[in-house]
């Protein structure tokens, strides 16, 4: 009876025409109710307007239907407060297509922020998702997620606080991210087993690890390639890993700017990297055991150019650390060394190809390492570092990202 109330409360203030209606929900004791009703009720090309205040919720949001904006009064305005949440696994769970979500943010969820499951064309607009208590392991994983999508955009938007990542795009295809900001979380940014991706004009500062572009095994979508990482600031990355235990992010060093795992046909230029106390670019396989004979753990196809790279290696963390304590000195782009690997069980060697060109250090000239690990996976202290970049290899730029308007 509750919710039939809230939803015939909600259509009291209604306004708009037949044919696309706006469905204004404001922040009280009924915001529940009468926001999941809206997104309910809405049919495709309406808005669910959220007015200026705090909506405080105790259950998960979701929206299945096509062709909807939500929108608020301002990330800063209207905010969607899970701190009380007692039921759902995110805040707000998205499963249609051609959504757009814009100037609202969503805090404290139990689970992951706003997470888009199997959209086409889905759009996050000056959106911010943030566990307003820091860096803690009780976080949700992932503060924007989009997962397994089409066409995604996510622009001018904030993540702060994740135990996974702030703003993470996996096994999706066509992404753009750009001019959003990252802080405070255990990966600012990260691309996973996605393909086309361009991430641009985006600030990742004070996460473990800034910007991460990562293919994984034994997953739906493998082989991601072709991203394109320029034009972002990635700098001072600072906080100490709080991922949860055994999750892939949980073994990022702290102090990490740029880190490449597994992935192919991938470009770093044009970027300001600094203040990341292990490394500012690693480029490594993926460590783990493989039992998909498909999977090629080997990052390939790897452009480092044209960045401006500023202190860093003064603060080493995790395996890396003790190479430090030893007296190897961490470089700007740290490479693992390996060109073998044991998929399935059966051992292969791949040249890793790789070109380093017209990067910048402040008073300073560049440095390169290998690891010189000489199998993936293969325990840091078999290690046996040079200082040999594997040969320049070309590798084509991927083509622009577009979506459609």
């Amino acid at each position: 009876m509750r919710m039939l109330l809230a939803g015939l409360a909600v259509l009291a203030i209604m306004v708009g025409s037949a044919d696309a209606r706006t469905w204004r929900v404001r922040p009280g004791p009924d915001a529940q109710a009468q926001l999941q009703a809206a997104l309910i009720s809405a049919q495709p090309g309406d808005t669910v307007r959220l007015d200026r205040g705090r909506f405080a919720l105790t259950a998960g949001l979701s929206l299945d239907v096509d062709r909807v904006t939500v929108r608020g009064d301002g990330h800063d305005r209207s905010i969607l407060d899970f701190s009380g949440q007692t039921q759902g696994a995110e805040g707000l769970l998205v499963t249609s297509d051609r959504v757009t979500l814009r100037d609202f943010a969503v805090e404290n969820s139990k689970g992951d922020g706003v997470k888009a499951n199997g959209c086409t064309d889905i759009t996050f607009y000056r959106v911010r998702a943030e566990w307003t208590r820091g860096p803690n392991p009780q976080n949700g994983a992932y503060g924007l997620y989009p997962v397994n999508c089409t066409n995604v955009l996510i622009d001018e938007s904030i993540a702060r606080g994740a135990s996974d990542a702030g703003i993470y795009v996996g096994q999706s295809r066509n992404i753009i991210v750009r001019k959003s900001r990252a802080e405070y979380n255990v990966a600012g940014i990260e691309i996973e087993n996605s393909w086309n991706a361009d991430v641009f004009e985006n600030t990742a500062m004070h996460n473990t690890g800034g910007i991460l572009v990562f293919d994984l095994p034994a997953l739906p979508q493998k082989n991601g390639h072709d991203v394109r990482v320029f034009d972002n600031i990635v700098a001072d990355n600072d906080t100490p890993n709080f991922g949860a235990p055994g999750s892939t992010v949980s073994v990022v060093p702290q102090g990490t700017g740029v880190l490449v795992m597994g992935a192919r046909n991938v470009h770093v230029f044009n970027n300001e990297i600094g203040g990341n106390g292990t490394a500012n670019v690693i480029v490594i396989a993926y460590r783990n055991t493989i039992e998909d004979a498909a999977y090629n753990p080997l990052p390939r196809d790897i452009v480092i150019r044209d960045n401006r790279f500023g202190r860093t290696g003064f603060a080493p963390a995790g395996e890396l650390a003790g190479l430090a304590q030893a007296g190897v000195p961490l470089p700007d782009i740290l490479w693992d060394g390996s060109e073998t690997y044991n998929a399935g069980g059966t051992p292969r060697t791949e040249v890793v190809r790789m070109t380093l060109s017209n990067n910048r250090a402040e008073g300073r000239e560049p440095t390169f390492l290998s690891l010189g690990i000489p199998v993936a996976g293969s325990d840091v202290s078999e290690a046996q570092p040079n200082a040999n970049p594997p040969p320049a290899a070309t590798a084509e730029e991927p083509r622009r990202v577009r979506l459609p308007n």
